[in-house]
């Protein structure tokens, strides 16, 4: 009987591609396939990195050869150090987890961030200002997707969870550049811009971390307030009059006007920030959602819901060595395991950490966080 035997016209077509087609000594993806470009014209590593060089502004970040590493490592063929940063976050565990885990809403619908979608807007717009500005946009991309990365399940209510089992308490910035980032050997520039994008903590050595600061403050002011409109929660007629009259009524218009401010407070005088007229602006969305969306009652109620659930699988977990990984158990003092049941449940995605809840401790589903329908 033949393989093909039963299949689909679909699924013959589709299992006739296993290979290309072989046209003047290469192997090409289509049978019509006729895009070219000029032979022996590849860049090496080090063309590009001069021609990075030269194109950077004085103050950029500057690429060179393997970048300054934890652990030494031979360069790269073609990529620069920050591109090879950009690409190990992006295949990175634990940034397909953010896709599990909160931005506002546990539990999100079809159309509300994720952690995961968040860290792609910040990209967007850190990219956005970065690229006019003539800083080094890989650089810029790779701490912000990774800027996150240390998140728990539950959004910021996991930081208040997991701190009291750390001396150290627990900053998700910190925990991201420190523990959850820390086997891909990033450079030091990318872990710093990571460690430090929260506007609590000190603020980082590059010029692109500090437009990734920006950056990630005017993506979740514009897309937190978009998903609570849609749910219902806001009206975009509540917002302040000097919002609306600076930045328009939608995600659009105020990203462009943030972005904007960005370059020409940055043209004007050197220094990466916005023009007073539109930080003032920015200040003022971000109290409304501070007020109206991030401590209303029901997100008050469910970040209790999500410390109770996270403390009580760190409790579990440190109750009894013997049910954590070996990976995580590199110290198996009482203070090494208290962190490696913190690894292990700040890891988690919000449905593996309500499962868990729920077979390891009991809990049932209505005393667990839920989402908005």
């Amino acid at each position: 009987m033949s393989s093909t035997d039963g299949l689909t016209e679909r699924e013959r077509e589709w299992g006739a591609t296993m290979r290309g087609r072989r046209s003047a000594g290469v192997e090409v993806a289509h049978a019509d396939s006729h895009a070219a470009v000029d032979d022996g014209f590849a860049l090496a590593r080090e063309a590009r990195e001069a021609r990075e060089s030269e194109s950077l502004r004085p103050g950029a970040t500057r690429s060179s050869g393997a970048g300054n590493r934890r652990v030494e490592e031979a360069p790269d063929r073609t990529r620069t150090c920050f591109e090879r940063d950009r690409d190990r976050i992006l295949h990175a565990t634990a940034f397909r987890r953010l896709a599990g885990k909160t931005q506002v809403f546990v539990f999100p619908d079809d159309h509300q961030r994720t952690r995961l979608t968040h860290a792609l807007e910040v990209a967007q717009v850190a990219r956005s200002v970065s690229r006019a500005l003539g800083l080094n946009v890989p650089l810029t991309e790779a701490i912000a997707l990774g800027h996150d990365c240390g998140h728990g399940p539950g959004g910021h209510a996991s930081e208040d969870a997991l701190a009291p089992f750390l001396s150290t308490g627990f900053d998700h910035a910190v925990w991201g550049a420190d523990v959850t980032l820390s086997p891909l050997n990033l450079c030091a520039e990318t872990l710093d811009g990571i460690r430090n994008h929260s506007w609590s903590r000190p603020a980082p050595s590059t010029p692109e971390a500090e437009v990734v600061s920006w950056a990630d403050r005017i993506a979740y002011v514009c897309h937190d307030f978009e998903d609570a409109a849609t749910a219902g929660i806001v009206r975009t007629e509540e917002l302040d009059p000097v919002v609306l009259d600076r930045c328009g009524a939608t995600r659009r218009t105020q990203l462009a006007a943030f972005i904007g401010a960005m370059i020409d407070a940055t043209e004007s005088t050197g220094r990466i920030g916005m023009t007073t007229d539109h930080a003032e602006a920015l200040g003022a969305f971000r109290s409304f959602n501070y007020e109206r969306i991030y401590l209303r009652p029901d997100s008050r109620a469910q970040a209790a819901l999500v410390v109770d659930m996270l403390q009580g699988l760190v409790e579990y977990l440190a109750a009894d060595a013997t049910r954590l990984p070996a990976r995580l158990l590199t110290d198996d003092s009482e203070e090494g395991v208290r962190r490696a049941s913190v690894e292990w449940v700040a890891g988690m995605t919000d449905r593996y950490a309500h499962r868990a809840a729920q077979e390891w401790l009991g809990m049932p589903p209505e005393s667990l966080p839920q989402g908005v329908d």
